[in-house]
């Protein structure tokens, strides 16, 4: 068994890094180490890996990006397997494992020996993922954190709220057409959120019982709403209680999602910002070994 960890530099604070390296040199086992260089470096080295028909496991190091790019490298390839060593600031998916249990993805002895699960992706125009993808305001929001991140004094959540606060002030809706199964919906969108994983945003878990390797996807759609019951909602929806407003936000399972709009959309999946006039969520014929710690479960 090959080991290869896959290392974003960027991603981690303080000694984290150096942390990460030691715990590969002590390793009972021979591990690989390698550094990405930009975007799209994680996706062509796991994508090589895989590619030689070897059994591999592959350790995305980094947030939930550099798993994204993993995980697109080596979907459909029965020989390999994808985990997260988390050094970014989100690690959303593994959030799945338990928040508490986070920490147990640095125990690398651990992950190594673990057992492994052929996850679900949402295919969306193309691009797959292992978590959640969306569209409306919950996007433009994610979109947006960059920017205000750059700003002096301001922190990641502090981003966040900055980011939230302007788009909710810029208005919540956006005119879509949305095809979900029977759902047909025309006009003010809030947003549309398709979930193979539980949380994406920093801790947003919109289904808190959906299961990545069940066969299907869960969708939200949550119609145009005024500022004052977006307050209302957004808290409730955060924690996975849509059932509570059937009339507000719509749910539906197992069915490919089209959304379309006259005006440019932007939508996220497992972190990564894409932008198109129409977006079409499915899920995909392809897999991904995912494998965890052996005491940790979904």
């Amino acid at each position: 068994m090959r080991h290869l960890f896959i290392i974003n530099p960027v991603a981690g604070k303080g000694n984290q890094l150096k942390n990460l390296e030691d715990a590969v040199r002590a390793l009972s086992f021979p591990a690989e180490t390698v550094y990405t260089t930009g975007p799209g470096g994680c996706e062509r080295l796991a994508r090589e890996a895989a590619e030689t028909g070897d059994d591999v496991r592959i350790y995305a190091c980094g947030g939930d990006g550099t798993l994204n790019e993993a995980v697109n490298g080596a979907a459909g390839f029965d020989n390999a397997a994808v985990t997260n060593v988390p050094l970014g600031t989100g690690n959303d998916f593994l959030k799945i494992f338990g928040k508490e249990n986070l920490s147990r993805f640095n125990d690398l002895p651990a992950l190594a020996a673990g057992p492994q699960t052929a996850m679900d992706l949402i295919d969306c125009n193309g691009r797959l993922g292992i978590d959640i993808a969306c569209t409306g305001i919950d996007a433009r929001v994610a979109d947006d954190v960059g920017r205000y991140k750059k700003l002096p004094l301001v922190s990641g959540i502090g981003a966040y709220i900055a980011s939230l606060a302007v788009n909710v002030v810029k208005g919540i809706g956006q005119q879509m057409d949305v095809t979900a199964g029977d759902l047909r919906f025309t006009g003010d969108t809030a947003l549309v959120c398709v979930c193979s994983g539980r949380y994406y945003g920093g801790g947003f878990m919109p289904v808190g019982d959906n299961m990545p390797d069940d066969g299907l996807l869960e969708t939200l759609v949550i119609p145009g709403v005024s500022i004052p019951t977006f307050v209302r909602l957004v808290g409730k929806y955060a924690k996975g209680r849509y059932r509570d407003f059937p009339d507000k936000i719509f749910y539906r399972q197992g069915v490919d999602v089209t959304v379309r709009s006259e005006k440019e959309l932007t939508a996220v999946i497992d972190g990564e910002v894409l932008k198109s006039f129409e977006f079409r969520f499915k899920l995909s014929e392809k897999k991904v070994n995912f494998f965890y710690p052996a005491d940790v479960h979904y």
